[in-house]
């Protein structure tokens, strides 16, 4: 049986699993360069953010995945940098010195929230992860699932997300099932081309 549920911020040997889960199913991304420290600092800042939440899905209570969100991404940000600037700059630090040009890409990460202000109001799902051992249990669309109940659609135009536009046909595949329309392709700085999807629930 899988549950799904929120994490609390206090639940640390909870939220390194997580971040273990990120570390293996996210090899060779950006914020798994920036390591476990960084990693176990941003989630728990989703925590404790207001409108910000971490879900797992458990299985015999063991994690097996999970889902990071926010309703104010920018206000996300924000909490980060006055509650774990200290910690996110140490981590920060350690990744400078391993690749010195993480430090601009560190900058423009938090520079984001700023750049995607729009005037309706709406849900950033920014990350989901299940387990790689796990197979065709479907828990990432449990996850998803959860997260559209707890939505107000009254209160939220839509979610959203952004994901490779290039060789990522699973992911893909992935959201188009669980009911996200592609609303547009970008590139970013870096020459990255991506998709955003939203899904649109009933109010």
């Amino acid at each position: 049986m899988i549950a799904i549920r929120e994490v609390k911020s206090e639940e640390k040997e909870l939220i390194n699993d997580i971040v273990s889960i990120h570390l293996n199913t996210f090899t060779g991304f950006f914020l798994t360069f920036m390591g476990r420290g960084f990693l176990n600092q941003m989630y728990r800042s989703y925590c404790d953010h207001d409108e910000s939440g971490l879900l797992v899905a458990e299985e015999n209570g063991k994690a097996i995945g999970f889902l990071a969100y926010s309703g104010n991404f920018s206000g996300l940000y924000k909490y980060m940098i006055k509650t774990r600037l200290i910690p996110f700059g140490w981590y920060s630090v350690g990744a400078f010195f391993r690749r010195p040009s993480a430090f601009m890409h560190i900058i423009k990460a938090f520079l984001k929230p700023s750049e995607v202000k729009r005037e309706e109001k709406y849900v950033e799902l920014s990350s989901i992860g299940v387990d790689p051992t796990i197979k065709s249990k479907g828990v990432g669309s449990l996850l998803i699932d959860e997260l559209k109940k707890i939505v107000d659609f009254n209160k939220f135009a839509y979610i959203t997300l952004e994901t490779d536009a290039v060789n990522n046909d699973g992911a893909i595949h992935f959201y188009k099932k669980n009911g996200f329309v592609r609303e547009r392709m970008y590139e970013t700085d870096e020459g990255r081309k991506m998709y955003e999807y939203r899904f649109v629930g009933e109010k």
